[in-house]
């Protein structure tokens, strides 16, 4: 009876996946025009986005993967839809190969009956369908511990440039120019795109940060706005906040360091538990012989 109401459950969800494909949901308006193209460069063309393009729609209406993965996403410059194609693929795969291995086996006079292929395979398609959301969010964390990391030598160069007379527009731009990786590059991005919009600087880096979810760049772009606009004093803070960035990531590193040696300490405990078995062993055999 459970068997019947789950292939039920799943031919319903993929009748309306279908429909979601074959019928459109057309755009209002007012979400056309709340839309804004996001700074961030994500890559969406996949071969996973090409096998599941007809149940993707679908499962967007849904609101999958969810506002929180999707500024993970962003980090790791990986598409919404890439990434909802790549849980459909792994699901349907955990989903299909117990049973594909059970027609196999069956092929050849070995059966292990229906129920085990079935709860296996529904086991592998529920990780399947959470694994890569579980790699995203570690992921995303270390790319944002690398992302304020860059930001604190971003902050130094912007801080010496201003120390050499320039102005802060100009000093946000000669600092992200020398810099390389990706969050350097994301930087250039914000900025470039301050420049074609004929928007302040300090716009596009919120903007920025609340599409990584990056406080940090939040709290810049507060400090470069108090100097852009009523003319405050910006070097000493930009410096605290560099000194505050490293004495952070520091304490984060350590407490990384911490948490690491205590992992190491339960398996250094069972090889002492073995080890302490292993010699205990003869002499508790001669003992048992010898009642």
């Amino acid at each position: 009876m459970i068997a019947v109401i789950l292939v039920g459950i799943g031919t319903g969800l993929g009748l309306w996946l279908v429909l979601t494909w074959a019928i459109l949901p057309q755009p209002t308006l007012r979400g056309r025009l709340a839309e804004t193209a996001p700074l961030t460069e994500v890559t969406d063309a996949t071969w996973a986005t090409a096998l599941a393009r007809p149940v993707l729609p679908g499962l967007r209406a849904l609101g999958l993967p969810g506002e929180i993965l999707e500024r993970d996403l962003r980090v790791l410059g990986r598409g919404a839809d890439a990434h909802v194609a790549v849980k459909v693929v792994l699901c349907c795969t955990g989903l299909l190969a117990p049973l594909l291995l059970q027609g196999l086996l069956a092929l050849g006079d070995l059966q292990f009956g229906v129920e085990l292929p079935f709860v296996v395979a529904i086991l592998l398609a529920i990780a399947g369908f959470l694994v890569p959301d579980l790699e995203v969010r570690a992921k995303a964390g270390r790319a944002r511990a690398e992302f304020r990391a860059a930001l604190s030598a971003f902050l130094d160069l912007v801080w010496i440039t201003l120390a050499g007379g320039a102005g802060v527009e100009s000093a946000l731009l000669a600092a992200a120019d020398v810099g390389h990786g990706p969050a350097f590059i994301q930087l250039r991005r914000a900025l470039d795109a301050a420049q074609l919009t004929r928007t302040t600087p300090w716009a596009t880096l919120r903007r920025l940060g609340e599409e990584l979810d990056i406080a940090e760049l939040a709290e810049l772009a507060a400090s470069l706005a108090l100097a852009g606009t009523e003319g405050a004093k910006i070097r000493a803070s930009l410096s605290a906040k560099a000194g505050a960035l490293r004495t952070h990531l520091v304490a984060d590193a350590e407490a990384e360091a911490q948490a690491a040696t205590e992992r190491m300490a339960l398996p250094v405990t069972l090889l002492f538990l073995g080890f302490l078995g292993f010699i205990a062993y003869p002499a508790v055999t001669q003992v048992l012989n010898g009642l």
